[in-house]
């Protein structure tokens, strides 16, 4: 089982930038993915971003369209964290933003992950 609790969440105007974590405990396999996912009132949860390693080492980091050169995320291996940061943040990213594993090669798809966080509500103001 792995267990992930995200923060970062909150208000911010547009323009701006917030930070998001989302530390993991429990078990994880050497090469593993994590990934975030947002849901936007009334519409489906949608791929932001993961990012993929195996032994170790960061393999591999892909990003939705909407959000290439605006977020990035990254990994803190002794933290067993990821994080995303998130700059120049539109109305449109309004969303709760999700945390998601699993051991998987690295996917956009929602149902190939195994474990959720509970979310962090991003909301920005125009």
């Amino acid at each position: 089982q792995v267990q992930l609790v995200e923060s970062g969440g909150g208000l911010v105007q547009a323009g701006g930038s917030l930070r998001l974590s989302c530390a993991a405990s429990g078990r994880t396999n050497s090469t593993y993915t994590m990934g975030w996912f947002r849901q936007a009132s009334g519409k489906e949860r949608e791929f932001v971003s993961y990012i993929r390693w195996s032994g170790g080492w960061t393999t591999w980091t892909v990003y939705a369209d909407s959000v290439k050169g605006r977020f990035t995320i990254s990994r803190d291996n002794a933290k067993s964290t990821i994080y995303l940061q998130m700059n120049n943040l539109k109305s449109e990213d309004t969303a709760v933003y999700y945390c998601a594993a699993g051991p998987v090669a690295g996917t956009r798809e929602v149902y190939k992950y195994d474990y959720w966080g509970q979310g962090t509500q991003v909301t920005v103001s125009s």
